[in-house]
């Protein structure tokens, strides 16, 4: 393993110096992303000293520090978990055999796609956050806004960096397609639909943040498993970095479902919108909105393209070697959602086609855990309210329900009355102008808008008064 290369030109620990070739195609690459972050990273605080995590290292401890550098100056790089020795293919049809180093030329085609796929997730998000910054509702928030952008940044580099290494032109031309495609354009938009929803708010940021990286969480897990070792390692470090993601929508949800509590017991009221807060059947449409979105980015129930990847051992199943089974799925069968003229059922299938039917489930019980959590906060404070998660078929634009109407509470219902209680169900206009009307950025350094609680600790053994962005 190559040690850190922290003061090149472009941060690395996978000896770059030693690939002419390759770090002369990464460095004239280079400017094509900091324009595009200049041009659709974030629109606010641009040059501002942040309080930021960046990568020096892959080991267990120290491999970040923190300091205020200006986004520019940012120090993005290409960082590769250690080689595990003696590694193994953990499933497929090659299960058992050594991993490999090299991209097969029989999966090359698949595994470029698989690369492709992900990295176009990173960009867009930023894309998609990059005019929250002046409406931050702390510098607290602010920060931990901008920590996710560089890191998506850094995510996209790591795909950019495997396209370039492994796959010579075409690589190269799939990595300049990453900047090219906007999310939400309407010539050019980012391959998955999540990714070209607008995130106009700081609610919508934090349900972003719980439900869509938690799928970006379970799709690196799944990537990790890959016998491509390049790529299991790069997903290694990346997940790392994931994690603080998914902190950020967890704490920040939590933090808004506290707030709420607390302004519903202080005045005595379910109706505190008059009051600066957001009502429960507020929140419950947003979480419908997020989670169902996110759901899609799993994929059909059934899929020739996951069953195909996980033969070829391009990319296995969440916590794959924790599994019970013989980690081939061919004579194994499971049940999954069909809608049909007597209205919604199941059908059986191998588990070898239902691997994204699979994932989803793990996902949704992650993301299950949060909402048991919101609902013991309610509890706790004396609000006989609960709130869930909709059914799987709920404003689904992907799989067996994609060309039906669901209820949250799992019921097929018809166009009419779809359209009938589609504002009691999804968040409407009225909704979100009045989560706008309460977006106006706080910089004053302890200070918190108040549709929030405050964090219960600051970052990095900070206060929470800290001056995380220096204003």
């Amino acid at each position: 393993m190559a040690s850190v290369d922290i003061t090149a030109k472009i941060p690395n620990n996978v000896d770059l110096a030693s690939d002419r070739r390759l770090q002369r195609a990464l460095e004239q690459w280079q400017p094509k992303f900091v324009q595009w972050w200049e041009d659709l990273g974030p629109s606010t605080f641009k040059t501002n000293p942040v309080y930021l995590r960046t990568a020096i290292d892959v080991g267990q401890g120290g491999w970040a520090n923190f300091g205020h550098v200006s986004m520019p100056e940012y120090r993005w790089g290409i960082f590769l978990a250690d080689r595990e020795p003696n590694r193994k293919i953990a499933f497929g049809d090659h299960k058992g055999e050594d991993v490999w180093q090299e991209v097969p030329g029989e999966y090359r085609s698949a595994l470029r796609r698989l690369l492709v796929v992900q990295g176009d997730t990173e960009p867009a998000s930023v894309e998609q956050q990059r005019h929250l910054g002046g409406t931050a509702p702390s510098l607290y928030d602010l920060r931990n806004l901008f920590q996710v952008n560089v890191e998506e940044g850094r995510h996209l580099w790591a795909m950019v960096y495997l396209l370039h290494g492994f796959f010579g032109r075409d690589g190269r031309d799939e990595a300049d397609q990453m900047l090219e495609r906007h999310s939400g354009d309407s010539d050019n938009p980012r391959i998955l639909g999540a990714f070209n929803e607008e995130t106009p708010d700081w609610l919508s940021f934090f349900m972003f943040t719980y439900f869509t990286d938690r799928d970006g969480k379970y799709q690196l897990a799944s990537l990790r498993e890959s016998a491509f070792d390049p790529l299991s390692r790069t997903c290694d470090f990346m997940l790392k970095e994931e994690a603080h993601h998914m902190f950020v929508g967890t704490s920040g949800v939590d933090r808004v479902v506290q707030r709420t509590a607390e302004l519903m017991r202080e005045h005595d009221t379910d109706d505190i919108h008059p009051y600066g807060g957001f009502n429960l059947d507020l929140l419950q449409r947003y979480i419908n909105f997020h989670y169902s979105v996110s759901l899609d980015l799993f994929g059909s129930e059934t899929s020739t393209n996951a069953a195909n990847y996980f033969a070829a051992g391009l990319k296995g199943r969440f916590q794959e070697e924790r599994r019970n089974d013989d980690h081939l799925l061919k004579s194994d069968h499971r049940l999954v959602p069909e809608v049909t003229g007597a209205g919604i059922g199941t059908r059986e299938v191998t588990q070898l086609s239902a691997l994204n039917e699979t994932l989803r489930d793990d996902y949704a019980e992650d993301c299950q855990k949060g909402v048991d959590r919101w609902n013991r906060t309610l509890a706790e404070s004396g609000i006989d309210v609960t709130l869930t998660l909709p059914a799987v078929g709920f404003h689904r634009a992907v799989g067996a329900f994609r060309d039906y109407h669901v209820s949250p509470g799992g019921r097929l219902v018809d166009p009419a009355e779809w359209n009938a209680n589609v504002d009691d169900w999804l968040p409407s206009s009225a909704d979100r102008n009045h989560v706008q009307s309460l977006m106006v950025g706080v910089t004053e350094p302890g200070k918190i808008a108040g549709w929030l609680a405050a964090p219960s600790r600051g970052i990095h053994g900070q206060p929470v008064e800290f001056e995380y962005v220096k204003i």
